[in-house]
């Protein structure tokens, strides 16, 4: 079978499952909301109003690996994988699909997010937003809907290792809400190579530190490519 028939079958089952479109719409809003909440500081916006308007993004993340998560972890209940597999004999094939069945809509969601969050963000701040370039609007837009997208991967690739939404959920919801924030606080540059910390120099204005933010997005696609690496070898040699 080809790559567009597979890819088909695994975007109807994600267009299907309201709890995965609840997902999208959940970044949306999240984002949305945490941003407006984060104008509304006047200290918010006078390192780096950028930022400010984009701060929903560490709230709205988590909708995103959730859809991720949940994506492939469906698969492995009710004997469901062994089904996809029956149909689509080659593993890595199946993956690619489920894989690209994920990023396609989160990356149109992402950016639409990263619209949205901006226009309320500089509407709350008022003046404080001033200091918002076009260029920097533009490139927090596009790296917002690509910061998401590759967290939704990174989800993905390690519910496929895990083969659980819940164990994913456990290990990167307080990871990204928590242990990052203090790492980065006791760690020093190190912290600024995790994959969020990493992919979100990219909705920053100015900020000090090793990463600018194309190379900071480049760093969480390594994590990405890896737990989607791992993930693929996990389906291909583990029994479904």
């Amino acid at each position: 079978m080809s790559f567009t028939p597979v890819l088909n079958s695994e975007w109807i089952k994600i267009r299907t499952l309201r709890s995965l479109t609840g997902s999208l719409g959940a970044v949306l809003l999240a984002t949305a909301v945490f941003s407006a909440l984060a104008s509304t500081d006047p200290g918010s916006s006078t390192g780096d109003p950028l930022f400010a308007a984009f701060f929903g993004i560490s709230f709205g993340q988590v909708a995103a690996i959730a859809f991720g998560a949940t994506a492939v972890s469906s698969e492995f209940r009710g004997g469901a994988l062994r089904v996809s597999l029956a149909a689509v004999p080659r593993r890595g094939r199946w993956f690619a699909a489920k894989a690209t069945a994920i990023a396609a809509p989160v990356l149109a969601v992402g950016l639409l997010t990263g619209f949205v969050s901006l226009a309320v963000g500089e509407a709350v701040l008022g003046s404080a937003g001033d200091g918002i370039t076009w260029a920097q609007g533009v490139r927090g837009i596009v790296g917002c809907g690509i910061y998401l997208t590759m967290m939704a991967l990174f989800a993905a690739g390690l519910s496929a290792v895990l083969r659980s939404g819940v164990a994913t959920l456990s290990i990167l919801v307080p990871f990204l809400l928590i242990v990052s924030f203090v790492i980065g606080d006791m760690s020093g540059g190190v912290a600024d190579f995790l994959p969020d910390r990493a992919g979100q120099v990219v909705l920053h204005g100015t900020r000090d530190g090793a990463l600018g933010p194309w190379s900071g997005l480049a760093v969480t696609a390594l994590w990405t490519a890896a737990a989607l690496g791992a993930g693929a070898w996990s389906v291909r040699r583990r029994d479904a």
